[in-house]
């Protein structure tokens, strides 16, 4: 029979033979056996939000469970009149530092970390009057939020917890004898599961909970070395930490047998996690995949000057236009094969109008997504309630720095997020024959489509719109091919006699290997050609060119996706 101190606090060795009456004395077998049922009678609260904590501390103690707390969570759960020590009594040091230095003692993490089975465990606690904790609840340090919010430096790190992980992953690693709570929702399903089992937690909630504790504190930590990577241009780690927390669990991912969730990393940046979904149903793993896609294409124009609007089908754009108006814009682009756009996603870069939601509700649409949709916006898409509509309240920075991650089998690659930018004054024209400033728009507008479409790709544009993309072709012949027949398709469809890509211009996402790429887009119609140069028979595609009458401009940047 090993004594096991519970209501001992603050006391050295000498003082405990004085109140060892005080002390709590249970069985320890020596055999290490993990147990199914235990009692919680002692927890450390501890949180920086302290959203719900009132209840929390209620909760425990109406189960009879005594509170440990620190600075301002023990004054506001002693300011509802709530019994609770500070975590001073168990250590015998008051806070110091500003705070930094009050649980980082032996005292508590002895508490935490004692196997109550365990007779030498057991023995150096009462010896040293560290008493058991069978609970913490405990919420970081709001280092991500006060990332986000834009602080400085010092700031930032000043909200990196120290305490907080130490005692969590302690906790968590205990999970035998302690539950290890990160919310207030775990620690009301501790106290439904006291509820239900006399006081005590089943090892299997414990167990849950040590592995929520786990996965928060990686993610804290992996947050806070990606800012710092920043901080110091380390543009390769040795080593890269990547984490996120659930944002929602989706019925399936790209297939049905296939699980899936979405995680938001606390990125910033304008865009599908940060946006608000107004109506509609659950969004989907290709949906969310699908409208992130699209978002970030119109966000390659400026609002402030031209509408621009994307449909999307399964991540590659089926048609994109730009013009004064954002409803012109939508009547433009579903031009560019309307078959398509069914069933597909609609980006706009601007605030949506009446006009506009009575244009995209007027065939079958999954979602929408925008910055913002006025109220008689709002009324017309209320009239397909399974249509899902999401408002960002801001476009993302094309040229924003950032980092983009895919899976490989046995790691991840990492990269720089295309954020690539041409203008007309980037372009080196190769050409004997120039293109006019039109034409130029459109190389423009053209290209900074392609940098969207899947390689290999095609696009043929004219007067602000696409009228012909070919997208995730093997061979770039094959992509100007496909692209000339979506074109005529689409003439076809709207009883045009004439393909759009009469007159159009040509963007490569990549250099022409050969001339047959070239001479594929001049024989749809093109007359302006921007790609990014550098083949080996560059000379032999210009003199192609020249010989076709095209006006070819080098953009001397190349936009593979993939």
């Amino acid at each position: 029979m090993v004594a096991i101190p519970y209501p001992v606090f603050g006391v050295n060795a000498g003082q405990l033979s004085k109140r060892i009456g005080r002390i709590m004395t249970v069985s320890a077998p020596t055999n290490h056996r993990t147990q199914n049922l235990v009692p919680i009678r002692r927890a450390l609260l501890s949180v920086s939000d302290k959203t719900g904590l009132v209840a929390v501390g209620q909760g425990l103690h109406d189960a009879g469970v005594e509170l440990v707390s620190t600075g301002g969570t023990h004054a506001a759960l002693q300011a509802h009149g709530l019994p609770v020590r500070d975590v001073s009594e168990l250590t015998g040091f008051a806070q110091m530092m500003d705070g930094r230095v009050k649980t980082l003692h032996p005292a508590v993490h002895g508490g935490l970390l004692a196997l109550r089975d365990n007779d030498e465990h057991c023995r150096a606690a009462a010896e040293h009057g560290i008493a058991m904790i069978d609970l913490v609840y405990i919420n970081l340090y709001p280092f991500e939020a006060t990332l986000a919010a834009g602080a400085d430096f010092e700031t930032c790190v000043e909200n990196i917890d120290i305490g907080g992980p130490a005692m969590l992953r302690a906790a968590a690693k205990n999970y035998g004898w302690v539950s290890c709570c990160t919310s207030a929702e775990d620690v009301h399903n501790v106290l439904d599961a006291m509820a239900k089992n006399d006081g005590k937690v089943p090892l299997a909630l414990r167990k849950s909970l040590s592995a929520a504790a786990y996965a928060r504190t990686a993610t804290y930590d992996a947050a806070i070395a990606r800012w710092y990577g920043t901080q110091i241009d380390d543009e390769t780690p040795a080593q890269f930490a990547l984490g996120g927390s659930l944002r929602q669990r989706l019925r399936y991912g790209e297939n049905p047998h296939q699980n899936a969730a979405f995680y938001t990393t606390g990125d910033t940046r304008p865009g599908i996690a940060s946006a608000r979904q107004v109506q509609g149903k659950e969004l989907s793993y290709n949906n969310l995949n699908d409208t992130d896609a699209a978002f970030e294409l119109v966000c390659e124009f400026d609002a402030q000057k031209e509408a621009a609007v994307a449909i999307i089908k399964h991540a590659n754009p089926c048609g994109v236009a730009v013009a004064a108006h954002a409803a012109d814009a939508y009547d433009k682009a579903l031009a560019c094969d309307g078959t398509s756009a069914f069933g597909g996603i609609v980006a706009v870069n601007q605030r949506i109008d009446a006009a506009l939601a009575k244009r995209i509700t007027s065939i079958f649409t999954e979602v929408v997504i925008a910055p913002d949709a006025d109220d008689e916006a709002l009324a017309v898409f209320a009239e397909k309630p399974n249509l899902r509509l999401l408002l960002t309240g801001a476009l993302a920075d094309p040229a924003e720095q950032g980092r983009t991650v895919k899976t490989v089998a046995g790691g991840v690659l990492v990269q720089d997020r295309d954020n690539g930018r041409i203008e007309k004054v980037d372009l080196r024209t190769v050409t004997v024959l120039a293109p006019d400033d039109t034409q130029l728009d459109d190389l423009i507008f053209a290209w900074r489509v392609a940098k969207h479409v899947k390689s290999n790709t095609i696009v043929y544009a004219k007067n602000g719109a696409t009228v012909g993309i070919g997208a995730g072709q093997m061979s770039r012949v094959d992509a100007a091919r496909i692209a000339a027949i979506k074109a005529e398709d689409a003439a076809q469809s709207a009883g045009h006699p004439i393909s759009a890509t009469q007159g159009c211009v040509a963007a490569s996402d990549a250099f022409f290997p050969f001339a047959d790429g070239l001479l594929q887009a001049a024989s749809a119609g093109a007359i302006a050609v921007i790609q990014p140069g550098g083949s080996m028979r560059d000379d032999e595609v210009i003199a192609a060119a020249d010989k076709a009458g095209l006006a070819m401009v080098f953009t001397g940047m190349r936009h593979f996706r993939h």
